[in-house]
């Protein structure tokens, strides 16, 4: 596992060991940042369920401004930071699990969002979550969501549309982006 391009292209990642993180291949990483285009510079990112730290810390490769990674498990923490370290581009990481984090979210608002969560993470704690990210996600902001082929897609909260559907091995990824027509926004 690699970062594909940019800043830190060809520096190696080191994936945690552990049986509940899979780590994103670098194709499917790179159909992804081949989706999301060139808008990536300068936005603000948030890699829930972080592992590896792969999508975020691509994301600072290919010019974000800034990342926070949310992971809780001791193995995956300890390949994050030590990604986030070797990688040199920054990043916050945050020990903790993805609902208590997005409980208290602060101020910040991100332009994109990656959840990439274990397998067996009910769909609908997905959907939970993607409603507690709504009131953080920028006005045209992207969430891309990953699941196991054959598992139900996530619903998305009301004003946000599927960008992309695509299967890739066993992996669904689901691409949505908030539209700016909703109110108040």
């Amino acid at each position: 596992m690699r970062i594909i391009t940019g800043a830190a292209k060809g520096r190696r990642l080191r994936a945690p060991d552990t049986d509940r993180t899979r780590p994103a291949t670098d194709r499917v990483r790179e159909a992804v940042f081949s989706a999301i285009g060139p808008w990536i510079e300068g936005a603000v990112v948030l890699d829930l369920y972080a592992g590896s730290g792969s999508y975020g810390l691509e994301a600072l490769s290919r010019g974000a401004e800034a990342a926070t990674f949310v992971e809780v498990g001791d193995a995956a923490l300890a390949a994050l930071r030590a990604n986030v370290e070797a990688v040199g581009l920054g990043g916050a990481v945050v020990a903790s699990d993805v609902d208590s984090f997005l409980a208290r979210p602060g101020d910040r608002i991100y332009h994109l969002v990656f959840i990439d969560p274990p397998w067996d993470l009910p769909t609908d704690v997905v959907d939970r979550q993607l409603e507690a990210i709504d009131p953080i996600l920028a006005v045209e902001g992207e969430v891309v969501v990953s699941r196991r082929e054959g598992d139900r897609p996530p619903h998305p909260p009301d004003g946000w549309h599927v960008a992309t559907d695509r299967r890739y091995g066993d992996a669904r990824i689901y691409r949505y982006r908030k539209e700016s027509t909703r109110e108040g926004t």
